[in-house]
C-alpha cells in the first residue's frame, strides 16, 4: 500500500510504525475470509482491509475522527485472525492499537459512551472494585428489562451466579515445589480473573509446584493493562504495565526467574508486547526482558515432565482463545497436553473464529458479541462434550453464559488428571444466564 506521510509525521515513532504496517498491506483481501465482524455484518469497512483504509486516511491527514470511522474501528474485536491468515505479515494489532489511541485523544464520544468506558476502566482492572460491581449487577439483574441500553443489560448479564471468595493464593508470596526445584517462575494472577474465578490460579499453583516449580506471586504485579489498552487509554494501560515490569524485574534481579507464567491468554498477548510498547523509552531494556520471559501456561507445561494419563472416558471440546491461537500463535500445546493427560479432545468447526468476548467487547458491542457467542456455543455443543476447556477467562465467561456444558480452564483439567481435585465447575448444577440481544 502506498502511503504519503510527511517526514515530519514520520518522526513520531507511532506514525513510523503504522507507516511500516500500512506499506506491507497488498490489498489481497484474505483477511476478510477470517474476520468475524465481516462475516456477521457483511460490510467491507467492518473487515481488516476496510479498517486499514480508514486508519490510513485518518492518520495521514491528521484528521479529527468522524463517527463513521470510530464506529467501524470500535467494532473490531482485536481477535487477530487477520494476522494469522495474512500472507504479507501485516501487523494489524499494532495498527489498530495506534488508531484507538489516536481516537481516544482526538474524538469526543457521546456522553453515554464516555461514561461507560470510564466506568469499565475504573472497575475491571481492580479485583475488589470488580467484586463489588459483580455483586451489584447480580442484585440488579431482575431489573434488566428496565435498562434502556443493551450495554447496560450486558453488564448485568455478566455477573456469574456464584462469585467466588477471595483467594489468599493471589497475595504476594512464594510456593515451594514438591521435590527438587526445576524452575523458579512468576505467576501473573491478573485482575478480572481474581474476581470471576479463583479456581484457575489455585489449580495453576498446584500443578506447577507438583511438577517441580517454585511459584512466585510478585509484590506489585497486577492488571496487565490490556483492558484499557484496547480502549486507547494508553496512560492507564502503561501505568499498569510499568508496575508489572518493575515487580518482575525485582524478582528477576533478585533470586532469578526462568519464566513469567500467564494463564489468561489475553494478558499473555499484551505482556509479550511490552517490549514494543516501551521500545523508545527508559524502560525499553527491562520491558524487553519481561516480554522475553513471558509464557502461556501451556508453553511451560510442555517443557515439564507431566505424567501420561490413562483414558479418562471424557470428551473435552477445546475452545481456542483468539489471543492464544492468533495473538501468540499457540495452537497445539493445550490440545496435546489434554490428550497426554488422557482426555479425548474434540475441536469445533470454525475454531479460528472469535466467541465474541474480546475483553470488554461483549459489554460495549453486545449485539455483535451475542451473535458470535451463539454461533460458537452451537459448534462446541455439536461435539457432545462432557466439558469445554479454554485458556482465557473472558472466553469462559462468554461461552459459559449460554450453555449447560461445564466450562473450565485447561489447567484445571491437567491439575485434576495429575492428582488435584476435580474442577468445581464440573460438580455444580448450572443454569444458563440470560442471553444478550442478537442481531437478526
Amino acid at each position: 500500500m502506498q502511503t504519503t506521510f510527511t517526514e515530519k509525521q514520520l518522526q513520531d515513532p507511532a506514525i513510523k510504525r503504522s507507516n511500516e504496517i500500512l506499506r506491507s498491506c497488498v490489498h489481497c483481501g484474505f483477511c476478510t475470509a477470517t474476520c468475524p465482524t465481516y462475516q456477521v455484518l457483511g460490510d467491507e469497512l467492518d473487515s481488516p482491509r476496510g479498517r486499514i483504509y480508514l486508519i490510513k486516511d485518518m492518520l495521514e491527514n491528521e484528521r479529527v475522527p468522524d463517527a463513521k470511522t470510530v464506529k467501524h474501528i470500535d467494532r473490531c474485536l482485536s481477535c487477530l485472525a487477520c494476522m494469522t491468515t495474512c500472507p504479507s505479515g501485516v501487523h494489524y494489532m499494532h495498527l489498530v492499537d495506534h488508531a484507538r489511541e489516536y481516537i481516544e485523544e482526538n474524538y469526543k464520544r457521546p456522553f453515554t459512551d464516555r461514561a461507560l468506558r470510564w466506568v469499565l476502566a475504573q472497575i475491571l482492572p481492580y479485583p475488589m472494585r470488580f467484586r463489588w460491581a459483580l455483586i451489584g449487577a447480580k442484585l440488579g439483574r431482575p431489573l434488566r428489562h428496565l435498562m434502556p441500553d443493551a450495554r447496560l443489560r450486558a453488564m448485568l448479564d455478566m455477573a456469574p451466579k456464584h462469585i467466588p471468595p477471595v483467594s489468599r493464593n493471589d497475595d504476594p508470596q512464594s510456593f515451594a515445589p514438591q521435590g527438587p526445584r526445576i524452575k523458579r517462575v512468576a505467576l501473573m494472577t491478573g485482575c478480572a480473573q481474581k474476581a470471576l474465578n479463583t479456581d484457575i490460579n489455585d489449580a495453576t499453583i498446584r500443578l506447577l509446584t507438583r511438577t517441580g516449580c517454585e511459584v512466585v506471586v510478585a509484590d506489585g504485579a497486577g492488571c496487565c493493562g490490556a483492558l484499557t489498552h484496547h480502549m486507547g487509554k494508553s496512560n492507564e494501560s502503561h501505568k499498569a504495565a510499568i508496575a508489572n515490569i518493575r515487580a518482575w524485574i525485582n524478582e528477576l534481579d533478585g533470586d532469578g526467574l526462568d519464566a513469567i507464567v500467564i494463564n489468561t491468554s489475553g494478558c499473555g498477548t499484551t505482556v509479550k508486547d511490552y517490549g514494543h510498547m516501551f521500545r523508545d523509552g527508559p524502560l525499553a531494556e527491562d520491558a524487553a526482558r519481561v516480554s522475553a520471559l513471558a509464557m502461556d501456561i501451556s508453553e511451560l507445561l510442555v517443557q515439564l515432565d507431566l505424567p501420561e494419563g490413562a483414558d479418562k472416558g471424557m470428551t473435552v471440546a477445546y475452545h481456542a482463545a483468539c489471543s492464544l491461537q492468533h495473538g501468540q500463535q499457540i495452537k497445539t500445546h493445550p490440545k496435546d497436553l489434554l490428550k497426554q493427560a488422557g482426555f479425548t479432545v474434540a475441536e469445533p468447526a470454525d475454531s479460528h473464529l472469535c466467541c465474541g468476548s474480546a475483553g470488554t467487547y461483549n459489554l460495549m458491542q453486545p449485539e455483535i458479541s451475542g451473535q458470535l457467542k451463539q454461533r460458537k456455543v452451537k459448534t462446541l455443543e455439536a461435539k457432545n462434550p462432557d466439558v469445554i476447556a479454554a485458556g482465557n477467562i473472558g472466553c469462559m465467561m462468554q461461552i459459559g453464559s449460554a450453555t449447560d456444558v461445564p466450562i473450565v480452564h485447561t489447567v484445571e483439567l491437567l491439575d485434576w488428571a495429575t492428582g488435584g481435585p476435580k474442577p468445581p465447575a464440573m460438580q455444580q448444577n448450572r443454569t444458563v444466564a440470560s442471553n444478550v440481544p442478537i442481531l437478526r
